[in-house]
């Protein structure tokens, strides 16, 4: 294969917003190919290089300023450093709308209107420019001007009411996803959007604005829960580690530890049980189907879970393999990058670092067939970009960076 462009080669972004949710964004669109340039607090930078420990370590061991949660969404991107409350800086706003594709942003709603910096403004000087919005609950609405974060939205969502172990049981009741998926879920829709917008503008010659919201987002993907309640007409409940819809799909104990069963059919189920030595569960007329097994879902788990405590983890991921029950093991990270799948899938990136040398990251699942995805640039330093984007980008001459510095504008 020869790598020739990336997919999004020739498309720039402009990325104003900070955190999670934009970055997200931004950082897969770097992925695919785009030149992403992210908009920074002079001196500070985004928030979440601050968020640790822990922090990337330099070549001799010591903390730089950058938290790891910095780095897990902002590779690939140029930093500049601008201080938009400033006209100068706003000008430099405009200047770089007017030569980008595509504007992320996630101020509190009406924020960017007071520079002369949100869509409508920004439309008038690039009519093709695409500009997405994401705020908590969105540009409209009762609750438009509050802020919005991943944990109220899981919470406000519905996520978390079925998230949790049974209320009656020891540490029961709602809990929280164990990873920022609001956030994470409305970069992946703000990136389809974006997406799509692109692809209509070839045929319209027009950008468009996109308005995108962590609630919205967050009760959008409830998927199989939302139906449960929108056809079924009950509400879901915390129920531990077990599936609304199928059983057995549930965690079980065995002999060492804890595994994961996840039957999708009736013949699955039926060759569970004649392979933990219980054929009478499999011809049992309350478990013949996966209704039944539901109906009967407390006294069906009891006897699988008796049957399954005699033999290790391993022992009956090995046994149930073979019959094509499907099942794995309950993984910590650390057994994560020890995988050999994962790592057959290179999941674990090496990307260049102006301090450390080198850092560690997550690699983008997508893999494409005749452009993959390379990680030549990594998260940036504050700033680390100025001259190149000012200069290359904009044509900016030496004296006019200098007076922007002396002003404190980068």
């Amino acid at each position: 294969m020869t790598h020739t462009k990336s997919p999004l080669t020739g498309i720039r972004v402009l990325d104003m917003s900070r955190i999670l949710a934009g970055p997200w964004v931004g950082q897969l669109l770097a992925d695919l190919g785009a030149e992403v340039i992210k908009i920074e607090r002079p001196g500070k930078g985004d928030d979440t290089r601050a968020w640790g420990p822990p922090f990337v370590k330099d070549r001799d061991g010591n903390d730089t300023s950058d938290a790891a949660y910095f780095m897990c969404a902002n590779r690939g991107k140029k930093s500049l450093t601008l201080d938009i409350a400033q006209p100068e800086g706003q000008q430099i706003i405009r200047e770089l709308a007017q030569v980008s594709d595509i504007l992320l942003e996630n101020y509190k709603v009406g924020d960017l209107k007071r520079y002369g910096l949100d869509y409508e403004s920004l439309s008038k000087l690039n009519p093709k420019l695409i500009y997405c919005s994401i705020t908590g609950f969105g540009q409209t609405g009762p609750y438009r001007d509050r802020a919005g974060y991943d944990y109220l939205v899981q919470g406000m969502g519905g996520i978390m009411s079925m998230t949790g172990e049974r209320e009656d049981r020891p540490g029961g009741g709602p809990q929280r996803v164990g990873v920022a998926i609001a956030d994470l879920m409305t970069g992946m829709y703000s990136t389809v959007g974006i997406l799509a917008a692109v692809h209509e503008r070839t045929t319209s010659g027009l950008g468009q604005y996109i308005d995108m919201a962590l609630l919205d987002t967050q009760v959008a993907w409830l998927a199989n829960q939302n139906a449960n309640y929108l056809i079924g007409g009950q509400v879901p409940q915390c129920i531990g580690n077990e599936h609304p819809n199928v059983m057995p799909y549930q965690t079980f104990r065995t002999r060492d530890g804890n595994m994961i069963i996840a039957t999708g059919n009736d013949g699955q189920y039926q060759r569970l049980c004649e392979a933990a030595g219980i054929p009478e569960a499999a011809t049992e007329p309350r478990f013949a189907t996966n209704a039944l097994r539901i109906a009967s879902r407390a006294e069906c788990t009891a006897i699988l879970a008796e049957a399954l405590k005699k033999k290790t983890t391993a022992e009956w991921i090995k046994l149930l393999e073979t019959v094509g029950v499907p099942c794995g093991p309950i993984n910590r990270l650390d057994d994560v990058y020890r995988d050999p799948q994962v790592q057959h899938r290179g999941l674990k990136i090496e990307v260049p670092h102006p301090k450390a040398g080198t850092v560690p990251l997550a690699a983008n699942p997508i893999k494409f067939s005749r452009t993959p995805i390379t990680y030549d640039m990594p998260p940036p330093l504050v700033g680390e970009h100025v001259e190149d984007v000012l200069r290359g980008v904009l044509g900016k001459s030496d004296a006019e960076i200098a007076a922007l510095r002396e002003k404190k504008i980068l």
